[in-house]
């Protein structure tokens, strides 16, 4: 079966990239609100959850202790078609949804009614619904309530990307006071060293009025050197306070990619390992869209990599000839690999979806939507692969 997609699939699967959530640490945000939705609708379970090209995330649930399904095996997937709620009152009678192992299997689910959570631009994230084991009716006046439940769960999102962004603003001005100190630091290292060297030459020619011009030139300059040493010294101790406040280090990250991605490789009996470089476990790295970005390639090799087979991610911190530090995070299968044009295409933008090893429904925005990303972190892509063995994404991020 044809599985429904958006008109605007990849502006809005992009326009929920931007929100930059963090799908394993969003519950304690929203818990309130579906549960409110649960009990508006006398339901006993309801969830908020989020679609991404390949998988729906539950960030807050209610009556069903849930994390994630492939987006395929999802009623919500439906629910983001338009901006009207969406209702199935017998699961187990709809030819769409009467296999799943949510309807044959516990909690053996029966009534679905889905809100789309829409921002202001029109681009559905995901939905807001509520779900019983038995036959419900939703009056008109409890379907206005889910609604307006739905569009602050949408408001909350959209606060929390507000803070994000002031946060990345902060540190912006951080980082430009930091290259502002260093910008006065070599000047006047040279104006000092100038004015050192006359006074020497002053001294041997007895030139006493050059002499103390120079002098003061010198007390000066070294004068405002101190400050712009204090500037920087105060700069790095902002620097080691922010890192200690966020702790977003390699081995948080690792931990965040086990949790969200563990379930989906062991569903289809993968391997799947993820190794930080030794010594660097504690290094800190910012967090931006970094979970966007590694959980699309890991995605996507779950895709494409046989029952049984092994998916390998390595995280390290370089340091090029120039001291400039870059997060590298490599993702390699033993899937079915890529052809040197389909690697173009995938460099491009320009490779359409297919479906997987056990018939996974493609949508076709991942790994351009990976593209996109890094490209905006002014990073790098590269893919090294053949058809038939394996493939291997290098992404390689300026920190």
């Amino acid at each position: 079966m044809k599985q429904p997609i958006p008109k605007n699939e990849d502006e809005r699967v992009w326009a929920l990239t931007e929100f930059d959530i963090d799908y394993s640490d969003s519950a304690v945000l929203l818990k309130d609100l579906v549960e409110l939705a649960a009990k508006i609708a006398g339901t006993k379970i309801s969830l908020i959850n989020l679609i991404d090209t390949y998988t729906q995330w539950t960030v807050a649930d209610f009556g069903l202790p849930i994390e994630q399904m492939g987006r395929e095996e999802s009623v919500c997937q439906y629910t983001i078609l338009n901006n009207e709620g969406f209702e199935v009152k017998s699961l187990s009678s709809d030819e769409r949804f009467k296999d799943k192992f949510y309807v044959v299997d516990n909690p053996n689910l029966e009534y679905y009614f889905g809100i789309p959570l829409t921002t202001n631009d029109g681009f559905n994230l995901g939905a807001l619904c509520v779900l019983d084991t038995t036959a419900k009716e939703i009056s008109p006046e409890k379907v206005e309530l889910l609604k307006i439940v739905a569009k602050e769960v949408v408001n909350r999102l959209a606060t929390i990307k507000y803070i994000q962004g002031l946060k990345s603003k902060v540190n912006q001005v951080h980082e430009n006071n930091k290259k502002m100190a260093h910008d006065i630091r070599g000047p006047l290292s040279g104006i000092i060293g100038l004015a050192q060297m006359v006074t020497d030459q002053g001294q041997s020619q007895k030139l006493d009025d050059i002499l103390e011009i120079m002098k003061l030139i010198h007390r000066a300059g070294k004068s405002l050197l101190d400050l712009a040493t204090e500037i920087l010294n105060a700069e790095d101790q902002h620097a080691r306070g922010v890192i200690q406040t966020s702790d977003f280090t390699l081995i948080n990250f690792k931990d965040k990619l086990e949790k969200l991605y563990t379930p989906q490789a062991a569903s289809k009996h993968i391997n799947f390992l993820l190794d930080i470089k030794v010594g660097q476990e504690l290094k800190p790295i910012p967090k931006n869209k970094l979970l966007q970005i590694a959980g699309n390639l890991i995605t996507n090799a779950i895709k494409f990599t046989p029952q049984n087979g092994t998916i390998k991610v390595d995280l390290s911190i370089r340091t090029d000839s120039n001291a400039k530090h870059f997060l590298e995070i490599i993702v390699s299968d033993s899937g079915v690999g890529l052809t040197t044009q389909e690697i173009d295409e995938i460099l491009k933008g320009t490779k359409a979806s297919s479906n997987g090893t056990t018939g996974e429904q493609g949508y076709g925005f991942g790994l351009s939507l990976v593209k996109r990303l890094v490209d905006e972190l002014k990073g790098n892509m590269s893919i090294f692969s053949e058809k038939g063995n394996g493939a291997q994404f290098k992404i390689t991020l300026p920190q």
